[in-house]
């Protein structure tokens, strides 16, 4: 299974400090990130897949359901400061492989994330 090679660690500081949380399961969905509660509080990432560092993919969104504001993020990636996105992120969804640009379209009108990942609600 390619997510499980996936790994996340969100900071609520910039330069990868302050609280932290671990995702290490990869191939996650998260559709209200008061579930973690980490609701508006992302301001740093580490985003690695420790097999492949090409395949991985996160998006963030600045509402809740994948919707408002988006990021893309693709390969092993180190952001210390997400600038004008910092405290923004509402959900996000991370995956062990590349997402095209039309596949992040779809999730991003249907609001449905890919199959065969962990969904973490509310």
């Amino acid at each position: 299974m390619v997510n499980r090679d996936v790994r996340l660690e969100m900071f609520a500081d910039v330069n990868f400090a302050g609280r932290r949380i671990q995702l290490r399961r990869g191939g996650v969905a998260i559709r209200d990130a008061r579930a973690l509660g980490f609701n508006g509080q992302l301001s740093s990432f580490r985003l690695r897949n420790v097999v492949n560092s090409r395949l991985v993919t996160l998006l963030l969104f600045s509402r809740t359901d994948f919707r408002g504001t988006m990021r893309v993020f693709r390969g092993n990636t180190n952001v210390a400061d997400l600038a004008d996105y910092n405290d923004r992120m509402s959900s996000l969804i991370v995956v062990g492989r590349r997402l095209t640009d039309a596949q992040i379209e779809t999730i991003r009108s249907t609001r449905v994330p890919p199959q065969n990942i962990l969904q973490i609600l509310q």
